[in-house]
């Protein structure tokens, strides 16, 4: 115990410790305006030493502007000022100076405090119990009884005041709310910062996750063009007669490589189907993977499902890249679902826009009709479609619309091919 005491309330008791000012997202600060934050920020400290100002002049009401009127404004006075910037060392004087403003004023109701000794004595507590750890409240209140029993024996005997005891009560009682209230705000703010960090990792894990449904995805087309040079490139060589060496050999090299990286290709996917078997659920892994011809059949699933959607097409459609098919062809899934979920009874449009430099998509769908159900889905949805048009070099905006709808707006640019000769 000693050891605690000497820690927290001897050890660098006049160290610098300054109150902080108020934070710029405080409350109170927010109705202030702009420029009169940098000062708003102090009025507390302003207040708190105008108070003390206040408190420490009491003493002349009653004494006069006497030697004992002056001795009590500096015993009183002095914690006040010191406790905003040294909280320790103001309480370690304002516990000093009771004895002698008492010795000195001759009050004797709350022995050894005068009425603005109380009030000194219990700010400066207060604050000290707001900055330090916990248990220092409890280690200012035992030295404090200890000071009274052993300052008032000699002095008072068995004639002591019940007052005194009341007021250890009542300061007592009085530091178990500050540190009740100081453990509940710090409590709310480490959960703040753990759901922070949790949110964090959730959209790393996700992010991750999403990547890793891509890196799956894109496996069957890439497989698909290697599988095609590996054979024409084996083909080559029976298709001109009398092949020279050095091209039979090229083309050897061609299949050869393309061999390769399809097996290499394979062995990593091997390995991320084996950290997640179960993330193609009931849908078959060796099934091609859907393209926007697939598309009809998608909204017509969604709309078996209960939602009321109105598909669109424009330009001239032609045949993109796969992994911009499949990118597509999943960003509407996704929009779809997200709208089955959130917005019940809405109706929904899917807008697909060929153009001359990519691919545009517009999801939009209007206000629910009623109350959606809590969803069981980790809702990093949105997540899933930005990867997808990140790694397409597109772009992508998602927002609520005035109607109290949500829309999904995608571009995805596909070079133009070049014109056969």
């Amino acid at each position: 115990m000693f050891h605690t005491i000497r820690e927290d309330l001897v050890t660098h008791a006049f160290a610098y410790r300054p109150v902080p000012p108020l934070a710029d997202d405080h409350p109170l600060l927010r109705y202030v305006p702009r420029k009169a934050v940098a000062y708003a920020r102090w009025v507390p400290h302003a207040l708190f030493l105008a108070a003390a100002f206040l408190v420490t002049f009491m003493p002349f009401l009653a004494l006069g502007a006497g030697l004992s009127g002056l001795l009590n404004v500096f015993l009183t006075g002095v914690p006040l000022a010191v406790v905003l910037l040294r909280p320790v060392g103001a309480w370690w004087l304002a516990l000093a100076a009771a004895v002698p403003m008492s010795l000195w004023s001759g009050y004797q109701s709350f022995w050894p405090w005068t009425p603005a000794g109380i009030i000194s004595y219990g700010a400066v507590m207060l604050i000290v119990a707001c900055r330090l750890r916990p248990r220092a409240a409890g280690e200012m209140w035992l030295i404090t009884l200890a000071v009274i029993v052993a300052v008032g024996i000699p002095f008072h005997g068995s004639r002591w005041s019940p007052d005194t005891l009341a007021l250890l009560i009542v300061l007592g009682a009085m530091l178990l709310i500050v540190v009740g209230l100081r453990g509940v705000r710090e409590s709310k703010q480490q959960v703040a910062v753990q759901a922070a960090v949790t949110e964090v990792e959730r959209s790393r894990r996700t992010v991750l996750e999403e990547r890793t449904t891509i890196a799956r995805e894109l496996h069957d087309v890439v497989a698909h063009h290697m599988s095609v040079v590996a054979i024409q490139a084996e083909a080559a060589p029976y298709r001109v007669e009398e092949t020279p060496p050095e091209l039979a050999a090229a083309f050897a090299t061609i299949r050869e490589n393309a061999v390769s990286a399809l097996t290499e290709l394979r062995r990593v996917l091997g390995v991320v189907r084996s950290e997640n078997p179960e993330a193609f659920g009931e849908v078959d892994p060796e099934a091609p993977q859907p393209t926007l011809a697939a598309l009809g059949s998608l909204i017509d699933n969604v709309r078996a499902a209960g939602l009321t959607v109105e598909h669109v097409t424009t330009g001239a459609v032609r045949t993109l890249p796969q992994g911009v098919e499949l990118s597509a062809y999943r960003i509407v899934q996704e929009a779809l679902s997200n709208t089955l979920r959130h917005a019940p009874g809405a109706e929904a449009r899917v807008e697909v826009s060929y153009v001359m430099s990519g691919l545009g998509l517009r999801i939009v769908n209007g206000p629910a009709n009623r109350l959606a159900k809590p969803s069981p889905g980790s809702g990093h949805g949105m997540l899933g479609m930005r990867e997808r048009v990140t790694m397409l070099s597109g772009e992508m905006t998602a927002g609520a619309t005035e109607d109290g709808g949500f829309e999904v707006v995608a571009f995805i640019p596909v070079e133009a091919a070049a014109e056969p000769e």
